[in-house]
């Protein structure tokens, strides 16, 4: 699978652009802030309907104009099947997605339809933010490979919130009873979450501490673990327990919106003992293992985002994250940098098939 050619209208910082892509390597060189990030994004967004970088649709609309628009031309099956892909958004009117020309009926019908994984430098918050981004990761992991999990995770959402704002109104008539049929319900959607993601994770770990090796050549060991209260006991009992605490706090003190995964490095934090170097080895080789078992689910090769990713790593470890990106087992793949010699240096040691692409306030040049 691989996008074909882009058209872009409006999205952020780019007025209008059409691009062509090579099915094995895209490269995209410019300075900080002209625009290679969201061309990146909107690759993304037509994969997840939403921008990678957190903004809404609103924020994803360039200053001075009320909608935007994104169409993706995607090869699949070795040429045999075409997918075309319109994602467009404008303010007062929504976001509307259409595949093939057809409009789908809710926006998650389209996630995982075109299976992709980004590696970018906001990724440094699964290190060292909260667990919150953590589960982010997890979701829209996922969200491409199950449909039950990503139903189920739409559902608890929803159901969460229910319950947090009957827990702020307070005690009303029929109060105990509408609380039981929520954390009847609530139990029932999180308790899936947790299986699907607790064996996502066992699945997660050996990949990410083998591709960890490859990249600090065997210097050090990191270990993923996931985090969950429903470890120790039923939801449908935490939810109990927690109840009265609850209702004082106004809001759900347990349940999967709370789980975390761990990263340790030698048996320790990542975050408060591994070096610059060593976290962004642990963020790629996550990303890296992502990528390897939603191939292996989907049957596809996901489009690989790298985005400004050379950065505080050392040439060792550069070296090692080209050698494996270069093999059969990745697709299409899409490089961001603002140094075009160490780019070039790059390229060279990849791949002959492949774009280049220069950057400049929102304009594309084929180099």
């Amino acid at each position: 699978m691989f996008l074909e050619r882009i058209s872009i209208l409006n999205f952020k910082n780019i007025p209008e652009a059409e691009l062509e892509f090579s099915a094995n390597v895209n490269c995209l060189v410019g300075d900080n802030g002209t625009g290679k990030t969201n061309l990146v994004d909107a690759v993304w967004y037509l994969s997840m309907s939403k921008s990678a970088v957190g903004l809404t649709d609103g924020q994803s609309i360039r200053h001075g104009e009320d909608f935007f628009m994104l169409d993706g031309r995607y090869s699949l099956g070795g040429g045999e099947r075409r997918e075309a892909v319109v994602c467009s958004f404008r303010r007062g009117g929504g976001k509307v997605i259409k595949r093939n020309g057809k409009e789908y009926d809710r926006v998650t019908e389209h996630i995982g339809l075109l299976p992709i994984v980004m590696v970018s430098p906001g990724d440094t918050a699964l290190i060292h933010e909260s667990g919150e981004e953590r589960r982010r990761f997890l979701n829209s992991f996922l969200s491409q490979t199950d449909r039950e999990y990503l139903t189920a995770m739409v559902k608890y959402n929803r159901l969460l919130q229910e319950r947090n704002r009957l827990l702020k109104t307070g005690p009303l008539t029929g109060f105990d009873e509408i609380l039981e049929v929520l954390d009847m319900q609530l139990e029932q959607t999180g308790t899936l979450v947790y299986r699907k993601r607790a064996e996502m994770v066992g699945r997660l770990a050996p990949k990410v501490a083998e591709y960890y090796a490859v990249l600090s050549s065997d210097r050090e060991e990191v270990e993923v673990s996931y985090r969950s209260e429903l470890a120790e006991a039923p939801f449908g009992e935490l939810l109990a327990a927690s109840r009265e605490r609850d209702q004082i706090c106004g809001f759900t003190n347990c349940g999967v919106h709370r789980d975390d995964m761990k990263l340790e490095i030698m048996g320790f934090p990542i975050r408060k003992y591994g070096s610059q170097g060593q976290q962004k080895s642990m963020l790629l080789a996550l990303k890296l293992a992502q990528f390897d078992i939603i191939r292996e689910l989907r049957g596809v090769k996901p489009i690989l985002l790298l985005d400004d990713v050379f950065d505080k790593l050392d040439m060792a470890r550069v070296e090692q994250l080209i050698g494996m990106v270069s093999s059969d087992r990745f697709g299409q793949i899409f490089i961001t940098d603002s140094n075009k010699v160490r780019l070039e240096g790059i390229l060279a040691k990849m791949t002959e098939n492949y774009k280049l692409f220069g950057v400049g306030g929102g304009t594309f040049t084929e180099l």
